[in-house]
């Protein structure tokens, strides 16, 4: 049936309103990373420097501990209430979390009750990044048209990234014209968190008025009971959802925010250089997302999965090896860009393809809940993996590591069938939203 212009303008709102959520979340998210230098010693006893970085960063692993908790939470009300219910859900924990950081008084204030407060603050925002993959991947790939499913639903990761960017521009912005380091450290690190929740009020309403799905609304009658144990009856897919995410979180991770790092400890970069090196790549990389998802719409999802599978398994090692041995920028940054390019084959369509494998009934649980659970494993675990290699002195170990990861997942790619053209998705996704 031919789309009205009505309708386009609708899912085209609708689109826009669960990925600009995705944005914001992600900003969210990683606005506390990267302030944490500055709001550390705010919230932990004063001494060592050092102590307070890593009690932080404590607190920053809890909450990625709590993201398989939201998403089995949020992927259980997305199944059974609704997509836009779970969405507005996510955007609404992570307001609450990131307005507590930006109002609890410092320890010097309150002593002991503030990290517990931070504490607090950092698993809403756990919950609500958990349950946000789940329910937005799938609220995407169900109100897109089929023909475009591979390219909206792209806009995942270029939310995902954009947020980061931002979160890093915020910074660059309070450093350098804004603030000094001393106003900073003693208040100018709330802002960015009172930005967030600002933001995620706005947001809060756009999804207010986003159309339900009609995926869902044609099973919404059977699915008052949907939980965990049905999920399972999908069990191969379950296993390669996760399977497909153990090398893809990994890969990401590394090649993005690890690799700032990376630049700067083995490569010899200074660290604006490094971070100008990986901002220039990543807004390269935010690109070919929808180019990658529309291409997917061609030729399918599993040809794009293969690329990242098998050029990740084979090329990670003497990328990274290269990476580190260059101090030549434009070398190193075209080098950063192979990696992402090579990722790119699963951040365009790997969400996608994880919610055409499922049927709308556990639909967001199953693509949200395995993912999460994946990523507090090894996403969590990248950084501090890399760390403990370079300190023994193998750091390449851990390239053959990452590359050991996405062999893996390219075992599940394998068995992955094409779902661009044989999917679980309705095709009721075709009618006006």
């Amino acid at each position: 049936m031919q789309t009205t212009p009505s309708a386009s303008a609708n899912r085209i709102r609708s689109i826009v309103g669960g990925s600009l959520g995705n944005l914001v979340e992600w900003y969210d998210w990683l606005s506390y990373a990267v302030f944490a230098l500055y709001f550390a010693k705010s919230f932990f006893p004063a001494g060592d420097a050092t102590a307070q970085l890593l009690a932080s960063s404590g607190v920053f692993a809890i909450g990625f501990l709590m993201r398989p908790v939201g998403a089995w939470l949020l992927g259980v009300v997305a199944d059974r209430r609704g997509r836009k219910t779970a969405l507005v859900a996510s955007v609404t924990l992570m307001c609450v979390g990131s307005a507590i950081i930006a109002l609890t008084p410092t320890y010097a204030s309150i002593g002991m009750a503030a990290p517990i407060v931070l504490l607090i603050a950092r698993m809403l925002q756990g919950l609500s990044v958990g349950g946000e993959f789940g329910a937005s991947a799938t609220y995407l790939a169900e109100i897109a048209e089929p023909e475009r499913r591979g390219y909206w639903g792209s806009y995942q990761y270029v939310t995902m990234m954009l947020g980061q960017l931002i979160a890093l521009g915020v910074l660059l912005l309070l450093q350098h014209v804004v603030l000094g380091e001393a106003q900073l450290d003693a208040w100018g690190w709330r802002i960015p968190f009172a930005i967030g929740a600002l933001l995620s009020i706005v947001v809060y309403y756009v999804r207010r008025s986003i159309a339900e799905t009609p995926d869902f609304l044609e099973v919404r009658a059977r699915t008052q009971r949907i939980g965990v144990r049905d999920m399972l009856r999908h069990r191969r897919a379950v296993v390669l959802v996760f399977g497909m995410a153990i090398g893809s979180n990994v890969a990401f991770y590394t090649f993005t925010s690890y690799m700032q790092k990376y630049l700067a400890t083995s490569a010899k970069f200074t660290r604006e250089r490094a971070s100008l090196i990986v901002s220039v790549a990543t807004v390269f990389f935010i690109i070919a997302q929808p180019l990658a998802g529309a291409l997917s719409d061609r030729i399918g999802r599993k040809p794009l999965l293969l690329w990242f599978g098998v050029l990740g398994s084979l090329a990670t090692v003497p990328l990274m090896t290269a990476i580190g041995g260059t101090r030549d920028p434009y070398i190193a940054f075209a080098l950063v860009m192979a990696t992402l390019l090579i990722l790119c084959g699963t951040t365009s369509v790997s969400a996608t393809a994880k919610a055409e494998m499922f049927p709308p009934e556990i639909r967001a649980l199953g693509v949200g809940f395995p993912y999460a659970i994946s990523t507090a494993i090894f996403a969590g675990t990248a950084e501090p993996i890399a760390l403990q290699f370079k300190a023994s002195g193998h750091e390449s170990g851990f390239f053959w590591y990452v590359s050991a990861c996405i062999a893996v997942s390219l075992i599940a790619i394998w068995f992955v069938p094409e779902t661009r053209w044989s999917s679980h998705m309705a095709s009721g996704s075709s009618r006006a939203a």
